[in-house]
């Protein structure tokens, strides 16, 4: 089972049950069968410190990935830690999803380019 935490710090409502059932079927499309991932929704200051913090880019952002484990081979007995999402919707507004996706798809190792914008392709549908 994919086991996820959401934390709502952004101020703004947001559909958590629609974005959990998102993060599932994204992870257990690209071959993940159990793990851990935390899910944040953020104000834009938050954002924007940690973009600055962890990129060097003085920015709010829409999403961004914290992998941890990725897909690599674990021990028996050690859970799979996916990592963290952090998603803006000061940035977004609605338009949660596709970030969400994206972010997602970075935790389990993909990098920019044409393959992870096929595989956005498939859940944007």
């Amino acid at each position: 089972m994919i086991e996820i935490e959401v934390v709502n710090r952004s101020g703004r409502e947001v559909d958590e049950t629609a974005a959990v059932e998102l993060a599932r079927a994204v992870l257990t499309g690209e071959g993940v069968g159990a793990g851990e991932l935390g899910l944040a929704f953020v104000p834009a200051d938050e954002s924007r410190a940690l973009k600055r913090e962890h990129l060097g880019i003085d920015e709010a952002t829409d999403a961004l990935a914290f992998p941890i484990d990725g897909l690599g081979e674990l021990p028996d007995g050690v859970p799979r830690q996916l990592g963290d999402v952090v998603v803006c919707p000061d940035v977004l507004g609605e338009e949660w999803r596709g970030p969400l996706v994206h972010a997602l798809l970075h935790l389990v190792g993909y990098d920019h380019g044409p393959e992870m914008e096929a595989r956005e392709a498939v859940y944007a549908a």
